[in-house]
């Protein structure tokens, strides 16, 4: 059995944002070796986010003012987490709904995707460096 594991980073020039990653998985994927297997994409920060949809920006226009409605930025005051001198407690709330991770199969040396699907990195507090873990496993 082959591993591979390798750290992706972002910078995010705004506060929330989705970025498409599935070219840079699949780079991954090529550079791994593993014919057969399974591929683990995870946010290495409790304000992001790693999932699995569709690439059309009317979707992700809608998930964000989903996401904002849900879990608002604003005012800040109304989370408890914010009184220890952070702003970003709706970050971790955005988070928490998007998910954490996903893993997907690989299939003849490929993502076994279903139709339109696509893996993104979602931010919910950026403006800094961060990271998502690619670990695969397979033969």
């Amino acid at each position: 059995m082959k591993s591979y594991r390798k750290e992706l980073w972002f910078n995010v020039p705004s506060r929330r944002g989705f970025i498409n990653i599935t070219g840079q998985i699949e780079q991954c994927l090529a550079e791994s070796g593993v014919t057969e297997g399974l591929v683990l994409v995870n946010a290495m920060h409790i304000t992001a986010s790693v999932f699995i949809n569709d690439d059309e920006s009317g979707l992700h226009q809608d998930y964000d003012k989903w996401l904002e409605r849900l879990a608002p930025h604003a005012p800040v005051s109304q989370y408890q987490h914010n009184r220890t001198g952070e702003d970003n407690a709706d970050a971790h709330m955005k988070r928490q709904l998007m998910g954490r991770e996903v893993v997907v199969a690989i299939t003849q040396r490929r993502l076994d995707f279903g139709p339109w699907e696509q893996i993104f990195y979602g931010e919910f507090d950026g403006l800094r460096k961060k990271r998502a873990l690619v670990k695969i496993i397979g033969d």
